[in-house]
């Protein structure tokens, strides 16, 4: 598992925190460690490129980067 930090926009509340966090949930293999508004640190497997991350956290509405 590696850790992976995501910049993500738009988020102004604890429902966006929510939805965001659901939708990473999602992802087979991936543990949510922490969403707070304007990020979210996440445990994948190295089989889930950090790009899926990205497109799932922009199907739920929000805009998102890898933080390097």
């Amino acid at each position: 598992m590696r850790e992976i930090n995501l910049r993500i926009g738009n988020m102004h509340c604890g429902s966006c925190v929510k939805r965001v966090s659901q939708a990473l949930e999602r992802v087979p293999g991936v543990q949510v460690g922490e969403v707070r508004v304007g990020a979210a640190r996440v445990q994948a497997p190295e089989e889930v490129p950090a790009e899926v991350l990205v497109r799932t956290v922009e199907k739920a509405g929000y805009p998102a980067v890898i933080e390097q």
